[in-house]
């Protein structure tokens, strides 16, 4: 059973069975971004300001579990104006045509610890394609207005080419503008529908 504060965890060792249930994802208190290299020589990151997701976990079984998330991709965010609007733009997303990308999940793997490998499908523009993104799960337990939460953390790594990213620039010196590359990020807060009372 999760203790009545926001520090509880649940150990990896042990049965997840208190975190069964549905959650919802808190945007406020969550990320979904990514870096991609530039210019072969730095970093860009960036995230998505607008987004929602639903978690149904299964404590007893967790490759059971599932989790749902759809993106505004016009929400993106890196933080320079004229790079956001290219970005949502024809070259890229591309968002006027297609308003989300979507993730839903279709197995996770327990792999050790608190580390799973949760396996899904994304969809960008008109192109779905499986992804393996590493999840850690951050712990569990009632914040101050006392809903219960769940946290977790992920990365993936992508070739945005294979969903019709193409769009690039050469450079004078060799190589080009921007990395087929992209690292996804995810640091998640989920919040229970309907917490279970105490026993």
């Amino acid at each position: 059973m999760l203790k009545n504060s926001t520090q509880s965890t649940v150990s990896g060792t042990g049965p997840y069975e208190a975190l069964t249930g549905v959650y919802t994802i808190d945007p406020v208190h969550s990320m979904i971004g990514f870096s991609v290299r530039h210019a072969m020589i730095s970093n860009v990151r960036g995230k998505f300001d607008s987004f929602e997701g639903l978690l149904k976990l299964d404590g007893s079984q967790p490759a059971r579990s599932e989790a749902y998330v759809s993106v505004q991709t016009q929400s993106l965010d890196t933080r320079i104006r004229e790079r956001d609007a290219h970005l949502t733009g024809p070259d890229f997303f591309d968002s006027s045509t297609f308003p989300l990308m979507t993730f839903r999940s279709t197995g996770i793997v327990p792999v050790g610890g608190d580390e799973f490998r949760l396996v899904g499908n994304l969809k960008i523009k008109d192109v779905e394609l499986p992804i393996p993104i590493a999840l850690s799960f951050g712990g569990a337990g009632l914040d101050a207005d006392g809903q219960h939460r769940v946290g977790f953390e992920g990365t993936a790594t992508l070739q945005r080419s294979d969903w019709g990213l193409t769009w690039n620039a050469a450079l004078e010196t060799g190589g080009v503008l921007i990395s087929d590359k992209v690292t996804l990020i995810l640091d998640i807060s989920a919040v229970q529908h309907e917490p279970k009372a105490a026993a």
